[in-house]
């Protein structure tokens, strides 16, 4: 097996994989703020993330997988004053359908999901450790990281003074020691929640919480941190300050995480997602069209760390790429895979190069076309490798029957999967008068046909 490498954003370089404990691998995804529905940025950062763990659980014999759920946020605390409800309400009802939306697109649940309200007193904690090293210090019931105070800050966002200034979402307070200061801590009134602290009655920054549940459900340090490349400022590079001033070295970076991983934003037609262009696409409105194998095919179609322009074409090229293997399943049902060898590994080579999904595509497709040349004593082979490929990717996971009745509940699809094979077995024998019978029979059925180099494509007739 081919060692997996990763692009570390830290470095800003593509490494090997050596992870801390080759017996346990350890990895965090930041996960969703639970306030709407999951559109589809958040789906990608759960597809690739869970790409990513099906290959390292493929390489290594135990990997334990955490993804966070933010249940405390002042956009939540906003969607409940709009809608009168309380809070927990709307965390409990959106947590729910992103769970949902995202075991259709078959992303595996995490080993842990740990919820921010639930790791209070860690975070509590956290913030005492700061401001007892002075890397912290309290002001008006507000609990502030002193930037200043950690050399090592912005060297995972690259960036200088005046853009760590400029980039941080938090605006500049009169009683901030340094303007690049961060909220750890913040006042609730009466109507906000909040928890008792040493500081009065309040709740965590957003930063805090994700350090405090990496901590408390991994260890220090840990394997890979990941999330969407929007998270790499400020929220990442505060994590690091956070956790290295507080429970790690504040020396070295690498005593909280070993490898920073982030994906690409999605874009739709050209344009960034914003509720003000009307353009955000939610999973759930996806999938009223599209089968959840379609979705997260689509969003593997383009290298994690590029951006991926959403748009139907490359929806209808999953689809088309589905059909496919699933139809070539459904001829080599009755095969029985051989075992995993050298070639099969090198199939999925692509994989392990920084999870290059275009590249594993390419293999896939090289191999539809050459699947009618394919011996049957190499049938085996090929089998072995189509099913490892997809079950790495997440895809093919249907039964072929069932794939193919999600277009019409009407088509025997096991039928219409036999005249295509007696067919082609007409068409070898040079009966051409059967396989034109076959042909309108199938035509009758409402099924159109078209001969390829790879084999025989059919859809329903529109």
């Amino acid at each position: 097996m081919k060692n997996l490498k990763i692009f570390n954003t830290f470095s800003g370089k593509k490494e090997n994989f050596i992870p801390l404990d080759p017996n346990h691998i350890k990895i965090y995804a930041c996960g969703p703020t639970v306030y709407n529905y999951a559109h589809i940025g958040n789906a990608r950062m759960a597809v690739v993330f869970d790409t990513l763990v099906r290959v390292l659980r493929y390489t290594y014999p135990k990997v334990t997988y955490v993804s966070n759920i933010t249940d405390i946020d002042d956009k939540i605390i906003d969607a409940a004053n709009d809608l009168n409800v309380p809070i927990n309400e709307i965390t409990q009802k959106y947590t729910d359908i992103y769970n949902e939306d995202m075991s259709k697109l078959l992303v595996k649940a995490p080993d842990i999901q740990p919820k921010a309200t639930e790791y209070i007193s860690e975070m509590i904690e956290l913030i005492e450790d700061l401001i007892s090293k002075n890397h912290a210090y309290e002001k008006n019931g507000h609990v502030l990281f002193h930037v200043p105070s950690y050399e090592n800050y912005g060297k995972l966002s690259k960036r200088n003074r005046d853009e760590q200034i400029a980039g941080s979402r938090v605006e500049v307070a009169p009683f901030k020691k340094d303007p690049a200061d961060f909220v750890l801590w913040k006042p609730s009134n009466n109507e906000q929640p909040g928890w008792d602290s040493p500081w009065g009655y309040g709740r965590p920054g957003w930063h805090t919480e994700c350090s405090a549940m990496s901590e408390k459900t991994l260890g220090l340090p840990f394997d890979i941190h990941g999330g969407g490349r929007d998270l790499t400022f400020p929220h990442h590079e505060n994590e690091i300050a956070q956790s290295c001033c507080s429970s790690a070295d504040a020396s070295d970076p690498k005593s909280y995480v070993n490898y920073w991983m982030h994906n690409g934003f999605v874009t739709v037609n050209g344009e960034k997602m914003s509720k003000s262009l009307g353009n955000i696409s939610l999973v759930k409105d996806l999938m009223e069209d599209n089968h959840g194998e379609v979705i997260r095919l689509s969003l593997l179609s383009s290298h994690y760390r590029q951006a991926l322009d959403w748009n139907n074409n490359i929806v209808h090229q999953a689809k088309k790429l589905l059909d496919k293997l699933y139809k070539i399943l459904a001829d080599i049902e009755d095969v029985q895979a051989s075992k995993i060898n050298d070639s099969s590994l090198e199939f999925i080579s692509p994989l392990l190069d920084d999870l290059n999904t275009p590249g594993l595509f390419a293999n896939l497709n090289k191999m539809i076309k050459d699947f009618r040349s394919i011996s049957d004593e190499g049938l085996p082979e090929f089998k072995s490798k189509i099913l490892l490929a997809t079950n790495l990717m997440g895809i093919c996971q249907e039964n072929y029957l069932d794939w193919f009745s999600h277009n019409d509940k009407n088509i025997d699809t096991h039928i219409v999967a036999k005249l295509i094979s007696e067919r082609l077995d007409a068409k070898k024998e040079k009966d051409f008068e059967k396989a034109d019978n076959i042909r309108q029979k199938l035509v009758d059925m409402g099924v159109e046909i078209k001969d390829t180099e790879s084999g025989t494509d059919w859809s329903l007739k529109s």
